[in-house]
């Protein structure tokens, strides 16, 4: 797989770095990454991973852009309230890239949708903030042998993790939380959503290009106000309702 002058000069910095240089940058651009959510997570997630050539972008979001996101999510501008997220992104990450393919897919994910949504994806990022999402993400995932790197956040903290099979998102969260947290309810910084959503990215391309070590069955904890972060391991549970079988 060859670059174009373009994307020599543009990968440049990537080029150069001894864990990526031209065969790394060659499987970010054959690679296909589904991002779930383009919120707070999947909105800067998708900006880095546009820049730094990942091939494929499929967007998976049914909801339209709202002045309130415009605090954290900064895919999007004024112009585009009351659009399609995913269209609006998309559009958005062409600009910044235009050796990259955006796929929108403005519906949500389900037990019933995510095989069909994350079809011939090599790795999915899921940012959204509802637990029935999360699950069917997880699941659809574990099923197909996918990569997963979950994100989320709120009020001053975030947590990073990845999951490749066992254990699973479902180990580390087994039931909906009985009052489970949104950023509607509790609030957040708009810039912890960077941070985040910029860890995401860089886990995705180190699974991708194989560079470093990724988080791999660990959970990374980010508390923005004091300015700390921990790792810790994530235990599969012999019970589980979608690893425990395998």
């Amino acid at each position: 797989m060859s670059f174009s002058d373009d994307e020599i000069e543009r990968y440049a910095r990537h080029l150069v770095l001894a864990e990526l240089g031209g065969p790394g940058q060659q499987r970010l651009k054959a690679a296909r990454v589904a991002l779930v959510g383009l919120g707070g997570v999947g909105s800067p997630a998708g900006l880095y991973l546009a820049a730094a050539g990942v091939g494929g972008l499929r967007l998976i979001d049914p909801d339209i852009v709202s002045l309130s996101n415009l605090q954290r999510q900064i895919a999007f501008s004024n112009a585009d309230i009351g659009q399609s997220k995913v269209e609006a992104g998309g559009r958005r990450l062409e600009a910044m890239n235009p050796h990259v393919s955006v796929e929108p897919a403005a519906e949500r994910l389900t037990p019933d949708t995510a095989g069909r949504l994350l079809a011939d994806c090599d790795l999915v990022i899921d940012g959204t903030d509802d637990f029935d999402t999360r699950f069917a993400v997880n699941a659809a995932c574990v099923a197909a042998g996918i990569p997963l790197v979950s994100g989320a956040l709120g009020r001053w903290s975030g947590q990073v993790g990845v999951f490749t099979g066992r254990p699973c998102y479902r180990c580390l969260v087994p039931e909906t939380p009985p009052e489970a947290e949104t950023c509607a309810r509790v609030g957040v910084v708009g810039a912890l959503a960077g941070v985040v959503g910029a860890m995401a990215a860089l886990e995705a391309i180190k699974l991708i290009t194989g560079a470093g070590g990724a988080l791999t069955g660990r959970l990374l904890l980010y508390d923005g106000l004091a300015g700390t972060a921990r790792t810790v391991a994530v235990a599969a549970d012999p019970a589980c309702p979608v690893c425990g079988r395998r």
